[in-house]
């Protein structure tokens, strides 16, 4: 056994055994607890996990730092997080592309997100929103879902929407559209979710889904307008504007991510943090927090947690097959 592995076992057996007298490592005095964003600071992942690291802090014993480890699709972060010592002081978010998409879209990734973590808790969904430009809406007498299916089919290839990049969330959720409403409707993609916002607010794509979270601001200041959400069912966030599924039956592609641990971290540590951020995820205070953000709490067990990433991958597997998308 080389010295990297004994220390390895060493720091396990010692947060067991602290777990074992009702204290443990994500409890001790003044010790830090890290969690890993594999994607840039201020986007909704950033933030709402920064919120749940200040809402935690007391109960974890310690600061909680928020590390951004940013590129590739969220890949060079989950690696790093598949790496760390798993004692339950470096945990990391696992996202919709990270535990879903990127399995299907890169031909190797760094990590195995069936083997190289263990799920604490899902942190939120956000619902994913069909917006249209607010004036280009207007200009081609778009009002409703059923007005821009009906124009895209008698104009065919005229319409575009635009996404973060091929494979990204957005992109998927525009095949799986044009899939089910039988319309052609071109995909521009673009590098990130920001420039391809910036691209449906100069006019230059008609219309993105996007998560609601990063909508929301445009939405209320009217330049953009809510046409469909993509959850199964209506948000209550958004409670006025009808789900795709009403009119395609089956159509459901959200957001969401949650918290994620190394493989081989303690049972006992795995259970202390999920009862720690799943009560402060219960919390009012982070209800209210996360909906002036659009977004929705969805704490659970360890358990319902991994279930959940693994049908999020055999869901996924479909739609990236179905768009084409694949990254080498």
């Amino acid at each position: 056994m080389t010295l990297r592995q004994t220390t390895r076992t060493l720091l396990i057996t010692l947060a067991s055994l602290a777990c074992l007298h009702g204290t443990s490592a994500v409890a001790q005095s003044g010790k830090p607890i890290r969690i890993i964003v594999p994607f840039a600071a201020g986007g909704p992942i950033d933030v709402t996990t920064r919120i749940l690291g200040e809402a935690t802090r007391d109960a974890l014993g310690g600061p909680v730092i928020v590390e951004n480890r940013v590129g590739a699709g969220g890949n060079i972060g989950m690696e790093a997080i598949a790496k760390a010592v798993p004692d339950g002081t470096t945990l990391g978010i696992a996202t919709t592309a990270s535990h879903g998409i990127n399995p299907w879209l890169f031909s190797k990734l760094p990590y195995d997100p069936a083997k190289d973590f263990v799920g604490i808790t899902q942190i939120l969904r956000v619902p994913n929103v069909l917006v249209i430009n607010a004036d280009s809406a207007k200009r081609l007498g778009i009002e409703t879902l059923a007005d821009l299916v009906k124009y895209a089919k008698a104009n065919p290839g005229k319409l575009n929407y635009g996404s973060g990049g091929n494979g990204s969330a957005g992109h998927l959720a525009g095949e799986m559209f044009n899939n089910r409403a039988g319309v052609f409707i071109v995909h521009i993609p673009y590098n990130g979710g920001s420039p391809a916002q910036l691209a449906l607010l100069s006019g230059q794509v008609d219309f993105n889904f996007d998560n609601l979270a990063t909508a929301a601001g445009n939405l209320r200041a009217g330049k953009l307008k809510a046409l469909a959400v993509t959850t199964a069912v209506r948000s209550s966030l958004l409670p006025k504007v009808p789900a795709v599924a009403e009119t395609y039956p089956g159509f459901a592609i959200d957001t969401w991510w949650g918290l994620v641990a190394p493989a081989g971290t303690p049972p006992a540590v795995v259970t202390r943090l999920n009862q720690v951020f799943t009560q402060a995820l219960n919390s009012p205070a982070i209800t209210t927090r996360f909906a002036e953000l659009m977004a929705e709490p969805a704490p659970g067990t360890t358990q319902a947690f991994e279930q959940f990433m693994v049908q999020e991958r055999a869901n996924y597997e479909k739609a990236v097959k179905l768009s084409g998308a694949k990254v080498d």
